[in-house]
This record gives C-alpha cells, sequence and structure tokens, in this order.
C-alpha cells in the first residue's frame, strides 16, 4: 500500500489477503485496510483508477477487453472448435472456459468458472467449464485425447492431480454431458499458438448473444447468485 500512498491516491486502492499469500505468508503481515486506518488515508470504494473505466451496464465483451488477460487463449480454443466442427455449445464453452484463469483466480478456476457463469448460460456449458478442470487430466483411448505432453512441461514428469481431482473426474466419466466436457479438452490445449493472427472478441459477438444471457442491468449489478464475483472483477481493490 506504501506505493499508492506515494503516489498521491486520494482514496488508497486496498489489496485483499489472497492478493499477498504466497509471495507472503498472511499470518505475518498487516492487512492493507489496518495501514489504512492508521495511515488516516481514505480507503477507495470505488473503481480502481488505475484501470479503464467500465461501462454503466458491462457486458460480457465489456470484461474481455478491459478485464481479462491471455484472451487470444480462448477465442482461439473456440475457433478451433467451430473448424473441427463441435457446434456452437461446444465453441462457447470453449470460449469461456478458463474465464476464471483470465480475469479472476487460477487455482481451481474450473469450479470459480462455472460459478460465475452459471447464472448466464446452459446447465450443460457450465457443468463442462467446471469439468474440464479435472477429466483433462485423464487420457481418453475412445475419444482419442491423449495426456498431453505440454502438461509434463508445465507440471512435470511426476506430477499426480489431488484426489479430489481423481474422485471428481471418476464422476465425471460416467455423466451424461461427459463428452462435451471432453471436446473442451480436446480444443484446449492446441489453442497457444503464437503465429495464429489475433483474434477479436468482436468475432464472436452473435457466438455470445445466442449463448450468454446478458442481463438487463449489467453483470455485477442483477443480483445473481455470482454477481458480487463480477463486481469483485471490475472493481478489484474496493477497500470492503
Amino acid at each position: 500500500m506504501a506505493r499508492e500512498l506515494e503516489a498521491g491516491f486520494e482514496h488508497v486502492p486496498i489489496r485483499s489477503t489472497i492478493y499477498r499469500s504466497g509471495a507472503e505468508d498472511p499470518t505475518t503481515f498487516t492487512h492493507d485496510f489496518d495501514k489504512l486506518v492508521a495511515s488516516g488515508n481514505l480507503g477507495l470504494m470505488g473503481p480502481d483508477p488505475r484501470l479503464s473505466e467500465m461501462p454503466e451496464k458491462p457486458t460480457l465483451i465489456d470484461f474481455f477487453k478491459q478485464r481479462m488477460c491471455n484472451t487470444q487463449h480462448l477465442m482461439q480454443s473456440a475457433r478451433l472448435a467451430l473448424n473441427n466442427g463441435y457446434g456452437e455449445k461446444v465453441a462457447f464453452a470453449c470460449l469461456v472456459h478458463d474465464i476464471s484463469v483470465t480475469s479472476f483466480i487460477s487455482g481451481d478456476h474450473g469450479y470459480w468458472g462455472r460459478q460465475l457463469l452459471e447464472p448466464y448460460v446452459d446447465e450443460e456449458v457450465a457443468w463442462a467449464v467446471e469439468a474440464h478442470q479435472y477429466i483433462r487430466f485423464y487420457p481418453d483411448e475412445e475419444m482419442g485425447y491423449e495426456y498431453p505432453e505440454a502438461y509434463i512441461k508445465y507440471f512435470g514428469e511426476d506430477f499426480v492431480p489431488e484426489p479430489y481431482i481423481r474422485e471428481a473426474y471418476e464422476r465425471a466419466r460416467n455423466h451424461k454431458w461427459y463428452r462435451t466436457g471432453r471436446y473442451i479438452t480436446m480444443n484446449d490445449v492446441y489453442a497457444f499458438d503464437p503465429n495464429v493472427r489475433k483474434l477479436e472478441i468482436e468475432e464472436f459477438t452473435d457466438l455470445i448473444g445466442r449463448h450468454f444471457r446478458q442481463p438487463d442491468e449489467g453483470l455485477g449489478f442483477d443480483h445473481s447468485p455470482s454477481a458480487h464475483m463480477w463486481r469483485t472483477i471490475m472493481w478489484p481493490t474496493r477497500a470492503l
């Protein structure tokens, strides 16, 4: 928080504990809000001035353009699914499968992604977004899915998923929408091509319009079970 104070912010942005945990031991540091109280400064309770201002009624496309990183991977994945003939529902699921990673949090991103999306998408899409997190670690010879060599590079040859991941996979294996989740994995790890032309989210406007129920009030303001998550992405440094 010291840098923000030195920068002369009228209202000081506050980092949540999880932002700092890992780089620092949370049991040993003082929360930014406590530092704020001690300093006598005012805390930020709205938009962070370092970020672009969101529209009054933000849409999914607005979040893609203003609050998400690495969106090329998502768009490449969706385009790959369309080119491979998997249909619009799978393509849309691919477009949002890593939405938690790109906008919110990486760990358990399938679960977080499902919660973000569930009020606005088909139930099958929400389920598949969660399921891709755990079924990606297990090959499926019948469907032509091998354990990705990239995962050996990313996680090491000795990596073994946690037991809860294995248990979730076993449950998913017999689920009626298993194939949809598997299709995401089949169009996922292969969608990191730096040589593909840069895609624009507007190219997927019609796909989003047909498969995402945009709330009239704007994402974050519709009082859905995940509205608070969208507000957190929009205003990530509010004091409370």
